[in-house]
């Protein structure tokens, strides 16, 4: 299966935090599975490490390179993802979320989340 990662999951598991829900950990400790990660989660993790003090302190190029070290592949954004965001329906703003449920939408992935909000979209999103 293709999974895509939410920013939250995808710190928990590159972290190693006891956070990561049961499920999700199987998954991703799954070699059956290709686990991917968004560049949106990588720009969301630059920006707010520089506006939340309360973030983890992350380097966001080093944590980068750590995934795509440990079988994570880089899913880009494209102008296609871009313009799906267009199709959903207006659950909540969060740039981020949108242009990762558009992803998984398009590419036919399925997204993994701790988000409740994110997980009222339509299409293949598991809520652990």
């Amino acid at each position: 299966m293709r999974l895509l990662l939410d920013t939250h999951i995808l710190l928990w598991a590159g972290l190693r935090t006891a956070r990561v829900p049961l499920l999700a950990a199987k998954m991703i400790d799954d070699p059956d599975n290709d686990l991917f990660f968004s560049s949106a989660s990588i720009w969301e993790i630059a920006i707010k490490r520089r506006l939340d003090r309360n973030f983890p302190i992350i380097d966001a190029r080093v944590f980068r390179q750590n995934l795509l070290a440990h079988r994570y592949l880089e899913l880009a954004i494209n102008g296609l993802h871009s313009a799906h965001i267009q199709e959903l329906p207006s659950l909540h703003k969060d740039p981020f979320d949108r242009i990762l449920v558009a992803q998984a939408l398009v590419e036919g992935m399925m997204l993994i989340t701790s988000d409740s909000i994110v997980a009222r979209y339509p299409g293949p999103i598991q809520k652990l």
